[in-house]
């Protein structure tokens, strides 16, 4: 699936008016929301020059808080990419769906929705595109899980009052997406289609840190010891291809080790997932970077 952006109609603020910035609009495992701020230091030179590119887009934050005027933005998972391609296309329906679904919420509906999302398949792009919303804002800790059938399998999450239309927040990233061309895709595929000067961007799922860490069925399937050694397979050639790179993973030993030949930072992030709320606290992760920051 690869589409270009299709023009669409904006009311043109008022000059007392204030545009609302773009920022993801999912929730996502490993979204780099918080650590923004410490990879925009890392960029390479000329990155507002270069083609924008994001193999695991996932939530999209550093897209987001880049607004480059070429991009191109992909992912494994196909309903997240539905997803972003209707919040482009086709805002004005998906908001009346997510109006309706949040008038109707409630622990049943919740369910419902969840078994409707998984099983229906006469459902349109825009009905399906505001269930993926109303169940990332709505599951526990907005997280995006799915079975070996591939079905969304995470429970209601415990919320006063979700936030489950933003309306301001939706136009946003849809005005922002306009300008990107996005796939459905595995990384693999990069191969094709990069050229010399691409800043690309890994945000893979993450090595294990432990025996008990292993989070990767964010799409039907996981992605294990022998994908990360293709990823830096494809780091690789995209290195010798004169592309700018820069991934995140894990601070741990495999890691480094994969990618002993390059640069790596450090950076710290905060642990977002977990049960026990007294074991979330900062971690380490490494950037690989295959050129000098601001070169």
């Amino acid at each position: 699936m690869v589409t270009a952006a299709a023009p669409i109609a904006f009311e043109k603020p008022t000059p007392k008016s204030r545009v609302r910035e773009a920022a993801p609009f999912v929730k996502w495992v490993g979204g780099k929301g918080k650590l923004v701020s410490q990879l925009l230091p890392l960029m390479p030179g000329g990155v507002e020059k270069r083609r924008h590119v994001e193999p695991f887009v996932g939530g999209g934050a550093l897209f987001f808080a880049m607004r480059p005027r070429r991009a191109v933005l992909s992912d494994v998972n196909e309903r997240l990419v539905t997803t972003y391609l209707a919040i482009r296309d086709e805002l004005p329906t998906v908001i009346r769906h997510l109006e309706a679904l949040d008038r109707a919420h409630s622990d049943a509906t919740y369910y419902e929705v969840r078994d409707r999302y998984n099983t229906a398949s006469r459902v349109s792009s825009a009905e399906r595109a505001a269930m993926f919303v109303y169940l990332n804002k709505t599951c526990f800790n907005g997280l995006h899980r799915v079975n070996r059938r591939g079905h969304f399998n995470v429970p209601l999450g415990r919320y006063e009052n979700p936030r489950i239309v933003d309306h301001e927040g939706l136009a946003a990233a849809s005005r922002a997406l306009r300008g990107a061309e996005i796939r459905h895709a595995s990384f693999e595929e990069l191969l094709a289609y990069a050229k010399p000067g691409d800043f690309v961007y890994f945000d893979p799922p993450y090595a294990p840190v432990s025996a008990t860490a292993n989070f990767t069925s964010y799409a039907a399937g996981d992605f294990g010891d022998a994908d990360q050694v293709r990823l830096r397979d494809v780091y690789r050639e995209l290195d010798r291809r004169g592309c700018r790179l820069m991934l995140s993973n894990s601070d741990v030993p495999r890691i480094r080790e994969l990618y002993r030949d390059y640069r790596i930072e450090i950076v710290a992030a905060p642990r977002a997932i977990n049960c026990d709320a007294r074991k979330r606290g900062p971690v380490t992760e490494v950037v690989v970077l295959n050129y000098d920051p601001g070169r």
